[in-house]
């Protein structure tokens, strides 16, 4: 009696155990990073750089605890599910109903929808210029160019979610060395000018224009580390791999201990 009761404790402190790190977060991380910091790139520093040295400083403080609570806000809100599994629309109607749960649903598209906008129109212009100017030839009409590329991306999301994140993960590899090799080629143009006006003269508006300045970057900023279109499948992934990692450690030890 008193071994099975023994087993059953060992048990449950294996379920209760935190995980380590595994490959599967690696993968996430690498993953989040590519479908955020990718926009922040085109966007970011130029909107940034503009409103001068404290608006600077200002978003660099409140870049993390902006971005963190707010995404793990809305992590735990789609683990909050009585249903293990269930996506941000299921765990909306759960909480809300199903009329304000449809209102949210459509609330929610429409915040992810101008995000997908923006990237469509980069992307074709990317490519655009990258097949007219590095390759030397003549891109097609616009809208074949823009239909075809949407078409691409819409095949590979058919996919399967594991791949498109793995496939997310590898890329940001040279993204992040493309980076490193023009931070490190624009540096002998650096300068000191950005430390000459720290605070605007009278003349050029004050103080209000520092404020007007990170009022209009915030939203730039905003949308630049936004993860929220890809947290409710990094929620309902997790918690699946997590669930089966808690599994595996179980039945390890069970046939440890029964062995």
């Amino acid at each position: 009696m008193d071994s099975v009761k023994n087993k059953t404790a060992s048990t449950q402190a294996v379920g209760d155990k935190k995980l380590g790190w595994s490959k599967s977060d690696t993968v996430w991380v690498l993953g989040l990073y590519g479908t955020a910091v990718g926009a922040g790139t085109l966007f970011l520093p130029i909107n940034a750089g503009v409103g001068g040295l404290i608006p600077l400083l200002v978003m660099t403080i409140l870049a993390l605890p902006m971005t963190y609570f707010a995404h793990r806000g809305m992590t735990r809100f789609v683990l909050s599910s009585s249903n293990p599994g269930a996506d941000i629309t299921e765990v909306v109607e759960e909480h809300f109903g199903a009329g304000m749960g449809k209102v949210i649903t459509l609330l929610y598209f429409f915040a992810i929808y101008p995000i997908l906008l923006v990237y469509s129109v980069a992307l074709t212009n990317t490519v655009e210029s990258f097949m007219q100017f590095q390759l030397g030839i003549e891109p097609p009409a616009r809208a074949v160019l823009a239909f075809v590329l949407i078409v691409a991306l819409m095949a590979i999301v058919r996919l399967g979610e594991q791949l498109i994140v793995k496939a997310m993960s590898v890329l940001v590899f040279p993204f992040v060395a493309v980076l490193l090799m023009l931070a490190m080629y624009l540096v002998p143009y650096w300068n000191g000018s950005i430390f000459d006006h720290v605070i605007p003269t009278q003349a050029e508006g004050g103080l209000s224009t520092v404020f007007m300045a990170v009022w209009l970057i915030l939203p730039v900023m905003v949308f630049s580390f936004n993860h929220s279109p890809v947290i409710s499948s990094f929620a309902v992934a997790k918690q699946k791999n997590t669930v089966s990692r808690q599994r595996s450690s179980v039945h390890a030890f069970l046939r440890a201990a029964t062995s």
